[in-house]
């Protein structure tokens, strides 16, 4: 197997769970450690090694953590490495946190997403993109069986809205989303 191929087999087969909780957000996500420890045995079946590295770049002022994830295949004569990069803005604004934590957080940040490009991470959407901080909707939920729902399915029916109109207005979850679309007819 060339290194191409190493690496498409561990892509393939790798599995990084969710072992970490975010308790502020309420949700589960992966950690670089996580991602690490779960590709030592690819490492060793594949007869790979994985190396990280980084360095500090400027970002258009904003000072930011560049982190190469590579991997290398232990069984060439010649080096074989394929690598990706990730790179995470330390934020030096995060309150409650001193300079060494900052940069350890972009660290970590950067790592974990060189790693999951590289290996093809993409099980589920992660938290960082779903993730609003228990921010709610500033928008009225829209419920089914309540007033609001039948005018919202009457104005619908008749065509005096569309459904996008009624999304603008309240936050609807899918039941509610499908209901509208069923009944529109």
């Amino acid at each position: 197997m060339n290194i191409l191929e190493k690496l498409q087999a561990i892509q393939i087969s790798l599995k990084v769970n969710k072992g970490q909780r975010n308790h502020f957000g309420k949700y589960n996500y992966r950690s670089a450690e996580d991602v690490l420890e779960a590709i030592k045995p690819a490492s060793e079946e594949h007869k790979v090694m994985f190396k990280i590295t980084e360095e500090l770049v400027d970002m258009g002022g904003y000072l930011a953590i560049k982190s190469t994830a590579t991997i290398y295949d232990l069984e060439e004569q010649i080096v074989s490495s394929i690598g990706s990069d990730a790179f995470a803005v330390l934020d030096m604004d995060a309150k409650g946190m001193q300079n060494p934590q900052r940069t350890g957080s972009a660290s970590s940040y950067a790592k974990k997403y060189a790693l999951g490009n590289l290996l093809l991470i993409d099980d589920t959407k992660d938290s960082d993109a779903t993730n609003n901080h228990s921010k709610t909707s500033s928008k009225p939920q829209l419920k089914i069986g309540t007033d609001a729902f039948k005018k919202a399915l009457e104005a619908v029916k008749s065509g005096k809205v569309t459904i996008e109109q009624i999304e603008n207005k309240y936050a609807l979850n899918s039941a509610v989303k499908q209901s509208l679309e069923s009944r529109k007819q």
